[in-house]
């Protein structure tokens, strides 16, 4: 099957079908080709309603997780966005697709280089920034962040990307230890941070 109607297919029953309603989340995952950003060894499960390993320990998220956190930003494209575990730079890629500007950063230095090629081999390094660093400190140079997403768990959300989240912004980050955690969406309103739990998940521990 050709890879576009792979995206399409993935679009409209995994997301779609799953309560995703956002049109420019939606809009934007059928765009980017996620085969790009797959190892090679797992290319033909690209669009599979799974994970796949990217190296390191390390995994891409399901799509459904990818555009579930997207969504959750509820970003209308003029954001500047702070993204905590690069990997392979899909997520990245979807981010900036849905904001105007986003700054990743990836603690492991090879996957870092991995998502810096991926981006620009897809076309889509223009308004993303890769850094490689401890992502649980931010990135105060470019604070404070409309948008903040976490692709690792914590207990809780790092001190410092609340003192980095803009007033009215909003962070997507997995809260939890072990297998078990919650995705939560918390908002920073009038000084003051709010949360909800958007669905259970599973992600690798914020290092």
């Amino acid at each position: 099957m050709e890879w576009a109607e792979q995206r399409r297919m993935m679009v409209e029953r995994q997301l779609r079908a799953r309560g995703i309603r956002d049109e420019r989340v939606l809009a934007a995952m059928d765009e980017i080709p996620r085969e790009e950003f797959v190892p090679t060894p797992y290319k033909g499960a690209s669009y599979a309603d799974d994970p796949a390993p990217i190296g390191h320990g390390q995994t891409i998220s399901q799509p459904y997780m990818v555009a579930l956190m997207a969504q959750c930003l509820e970003l209308t494209g003029a954001e500047t966005v702070l993204e905590v575990g690069a990997g392979c730079g899909y997520h990245a890629a979807v981010l900036g697709a849905l904001a105007s500007r986003v700054i990743t950063i990836e603690r492991i230095p090879e996957l870092a280089e991995t998502a810096r090629r991926n981006l620009e081999k897809t076309g889509r390094a223009d308004n993303i920034t890769v850094i490689c660093g401890d992502g649980a400190k931010g990135w105060p140079e470019c604070a404070p962040y409309e948008g903040i997403s976490v692709a690792a768990a914590a207990e809780g959300a790092p001190p410092a990307l609340i003192e980095q989240l803009a007033e009215g912004g909003r962070m997507v980050i997995p809260v939890g230890g072990g297998w078990e955690q919650e995705l939560r969406a918390i908002r920073k309103q009038g000084g003051e941070i709010s949360s909800r739990v958007a669905t259970w998940c599973r992600f690798v521990p914020l290092r």
